[in-house]
């Protein structure tokens, strides 16, 4: 038998008494103060609205540990549960956030955590979204002994700071392979830089060796944002896949370059039949290049830096011929295309699976925290629905 197993069967076998959360804490909401933008000086402190910092200033209004709410604006996450945040020390806080402080027999960190687990979703009215200060402070709050409260405050803090630590370790991981890959695809593709014998390498303009074309515009209403049975074929615009549609202008394993915005020169692969816009050039290999090689070399050769200056930056077709690019022997691009694919492939492994790690990292920690937090309440442990049961007890509750 666990601690809290131990805790909860001495002091709270029959389950616990609820009460409004405005009798479990000092709620500080008519001391906020909002600044506008305009108004506000920089500063070292923190200036916290609905959804966390939103600047720094130079005074503050509050010192000491507080739990922020968000009250309208962007106050509900996907999961129908409120926006929630810990602050300490010296801050300013407006007023779209409730601010409450502890109190001596509910731990204000035990209310962090049993806050983001109720279901406010009936509670969010008016056109702007707004959890209002009557129904906040009524919020229903399960009250377990001390004892229990700190025991169950320990364990979601350990999990919280592990999930953390992970979290910070997947993305060091992910970071660091993208540098590997960035680091060998730059040495592979500087061949004035290698010691190639000149004889190796040809230097020619991007339309000697290939064409370049742009594709052809699309309305927005006949492009899907899923792939359907109806809309299964790729579209390709100026920031790489943009849906999918019926169906294509182009096919064939060729890199395509977004010519349009602000990260014009982007470079993408496409495979098969797919759908140019307007905004892509695909660009079509003429005899000289291994298309992944190729895609590799564009890639590398930043082609933003030629785009036109104003409001929409954008790259031509003719700019782009005139691009000097390098080409190797065809041995010594299959090669160089080999060794990048590989770590190509290492790098999209880890950009789906190192995410999808950490969102289920996340969901593991939420599952156990509302595990525990409806075991405190009523000595069982309930795990289906639980922000459902959360939303009905706080509507039951509050009607």
């Amino acid at each position: 038998m666990s601690r809290l197993d131990e805790l909860i069967q001495e002091l709270c076998p029959d389950g616990v008494d609820y009460r409004k959360l405005e009798d479990c804490c000092t709620v500080l909401d008519k001391k906020r103060k909002p600044v506008t933008k305009a108004a506000r000086e920089a500063g070292e402190y923190p200036y916290y609205g609905a959804n966390g910092i939103q600047d720094y200033v130079s005074d503050y209004i509050f010192d000491g540990t507080f739990v922020l709410v968000g009250e309208d604006g962007s106050v509900i996450t996907k999961a129908g549960t409120p926006v929630v945040t810990w602050a300490e020390g010296k801050i300013w806080v407006n007023n779209h956030a409730h601010i409450i402080e502890g109190t001596d027999d509910v731990l204000l960190r035990y209310l962090f955590h049993y806050i983001q687990t109720i279901g406010v979703t009936p509670l969010i009215h008016g056109n702007i979204p707004k959890l209002t200060g009557r129904d906040f402070r009524a919020l229903q709050i399960p009250v377990p002994p001390l004892e229990v409260q700190r025991e169950i405050v320990r364990i979601l803090d350990n999990f919280t700071e592990l999930t953390a630590e992970l979290t910070a370790e997947l993305t060091a991981e992910l970071t660091a392979r993208k540098k590997q890959y960035e680091y060998y695809r730059d040495m592979l593709l500087t061949f004035d830089a290698r010691g190639e014998a000149i004889s190796d390498v040809v230097w020619r303009t991007l339309g000697e060796v290939c064409n370049l074309q742009s594709g052809k515009a699309i309305s927005a209403y006949l492009i899907s944002d899923t792939q359907t049975v109806e809309n299964s074929i790729p579209c390709y615009g100026a920031n790489g896949l943009r849906g999918y549609v019926s169906t294509s202008n182009e096919s064939g394993d060729k890199p395509i370059v977004g010519r349009q915005g602000a990260l014009c020169g982007n470079v993408c692969f496409a495979t098969g039949s797919y759908y140019a816009t307007e905004h892509a050039v695909v660009v079509t290999d003429k005899g000289f290049f291994n298309s992944r090689f190729l895609y590799h070399l564009l890639v590398n050769a930043d082609l933003n830096q030629y785009k036109t200056a104003g409001a929409q930056p954008g790259l031509s077709v003719a700019r782009l011929n005139e691009v000097k690019v390098p080409v190797p022997t065809r041995t010594v691009q299959d090669r160089i295309a080999n060794v990048l694919d590989n770590f190509d492939a290492i790098c999209s492994d880890l950009n789906i699976g190192l995410p999808a790690e950490i969102a289920a990292r996340q969901k593991q920690y939420e599952y156990y925290r509302d595990a525990l937090l409806t075991y405190a309440a009523t000595g069982k442990i309930i795990l289906d629905r639980q922000t459902d049961r959360q939303t009905d007890r706080q509507t039951d509750r509050q009607a």
